[in-house]
């Protein structure tokens, strides 16, 4: 048996390739929507990719199992469980084989058992493999979002961020009655193959190691070692971080069918003059570069989501769906980031500006965008004259462990979502831990049409630094416009 990992390190996320060696044939478990390295792996094996398969409908990324069937011709293999509104609108017309709990399908000598482990969503199943050419015992499990190293699944994604009402608490019932079976069933020496990693919004204490096995997360992995129903129920639930706004997105996307690219589309490079006209129009610019230089200088209307670690979650929480868009981004980089954005289904960069277009377009127009601060001793003079109002665009766990006080909590995943719920008529004053997040939520709100808006220097960091007051409370309501 050949087994070979496959990591994204800006969506954390952890795909697997197993093949038999005897006969060629491979299977992929929860591909994304890059073909190329699993095509190539396999390749380089000496094997075929036949079989793909689909832990569940994710919510974090644009699946690939679509794509890398028709590429390869391979069978896809797609969970049948969890009740209509969690079938996947694209199996028939694929030819996929349906699986149920109880499943079992040969991959040469590879034999994979489904197990239904419904918590997570509804339709979630593992695969338990069995390398029968020389055991007659399972090795491993592909757990997807069910089980991580150090962590469980989170079951408040469907209320959360698809607006599935009242399903958090059943959820995660759900999810421990699973686990305590999944515990019941398999060995302690079975290897755990999970589909995220550390930085994940599919958990709150990811693991960074890449797998484990199911003693050892028997012992350390609180969701696992809980066997009290309703503690783990407040556990599970408690803590979890704001999931990003796409998120509601990717799970219609991916149940009734993502659209097959064929690869990614070449970056168009577009004349420097062509900027400001297209953010004056109110199209959608993403300008990539770093936050302190977008706070500088920038074009007006456009906005900022700088390239690094979190660029895909802040994308996926500001840039609006269902229309193209145009990045300012350093040449080299442009190819990579037309393929990230395409991973969270923003497919459509009709265009790509060089940094010093923006300069370019300053010039032109003589109009440049800039960002001011304002220091807290400055906020605190504002507040008592009430000319502010204090936004935290912090997740909600952040803000409940410490805030400003009476700082209204619209985390930046949520933000696009409640502009129409914040006032106008007085200084917003925005500000996060360190200063990253508020600069993208900044250039959304002044992108669409918020003109008094400043940043909170220091942040929240500076502010506790400093021995200022701080309150400890749920969020508040957002302020109403």
């Amino acid at each position: 048996m050949i087994l070979k990992r496959f990591y994204d390190d800006k969506l954390a996320h952890a795909s697997w390739l197993v093949g038999c060696a005897a006969t060629g044939e491979a299977l992929v478990v929860d591909p994304n929507r890059d073909a190329e390295p699993y095509v190539d792996a396999a390749a380089r094996e000496g094997l075929r990719i036949t079989h793909v398969a689909e832990t569940h409908i994710h919510a974090d990324f644009v699946s690939g199992a679509r794509e890398l069937a028709q590429r390869t011709g391979a069978m896809p293999y797609l969970s049948d469980e969890g009740g209509d509104e969690w079938r996947y609108g694209w199996a028939d017309e694929a030819g996929a084989v349906r699986v149920k709990d109880g499943s079992r399908f040969m991959v040469g000598n590879v034999r994979v058992d489904v197990m239904h482990t419904p918590g997570h969503t509804p339709e979630h199943v593992c695969f338990i493999v069995t390398d029968t050419a020389g055991a007659d015992r399972p090795m491993g499990v592909f757990t997807g979002d069910f089980v991580f190293v150090g962590d469980v699944g989170r079951p408040d994604l469907l209320e959360r961020a698809a607006q599935y009402a009242g399903t958090m608490e059943a959820g995660a019932r759900a999810l421990f009655r699973s686990l305590q079976r999944f515990k019941a069933a398999l060995p302690d020496w079975v290897q755990l193959w999970p589909a995220h990693g550390a930085g994940s919004a599919c958990g709150k204490s990811l693991g960074a190691v890449p797998s484990t096995t199911l003693g050892y997360e028997k012992l350390f992995n609180r969701g696992l070692a809980e066997g009290d129903e309703d503690a783990f129920v407040r556990d599970v639930l408690a803590g979890q971080p704001e999931p990003p706004m796409y998120f509601a997105e990717m799970k219609r996307v991916n149940r009734d069918g993502p659209r097959v690219l064929g690869g990614f589309r070449a970056p168009r490079r577009l004349p420097s003059e062509q900027l400001a006209a297209l953010a004056a129009s109110g199209e959608t610019v993403v300008d990539t570069r770093r936050g302190d230089a977008f706070a500088a200088r920038h074009v007006p209307g456009t906005l900022s989501v700088p390239l690094g670690r979190s660029f895909l979650t802040w994308a996926g929480s500001i840039v609006p769906y269902g229309r193209p868009l145009w990045l300012v981004v350093e040449e080299e980089c442009a190819a990579g980031t037309i393929r990230d954005l395409a991973m969270i289904g923003l497919d459509d960069v009709a265009g790509c500006f060089p940094p010093e277009a923006v300069d370019a377009a300053v010039r032109a127009t003589g109009r440049a965008g800039s960002v001011d601060g304002v220091t807290a001793d400055e906020l605190a003079g504002r507040a008592l004259a009430g000319a502010v109002e204090t936004v935290d665009v912090r997740n909600s766990s952040e803000y409940t462990a410490g805030h400003l006080p009476g700082a209204a909590n619209v985390p930046l995943g949520r933000l696009a979502e409640h502009l129409g719920e914040l006032p106008r008529d007085r200084t917003l004053v925005v500000h996060c831990q360190g200063g990253a997040r508020a600069g993208v939520a900044i250039s959304l709100l002044k992108a669409r049409g918020f003109s008094d808006v400043v940043h909170l220097q220091g942040d929240f960091a500076g502010w506790s630094r400093e021995g200022r007051p701080v309150e400890t409370e749920a969020p508040s309501p957002v302020p109403t416009a």
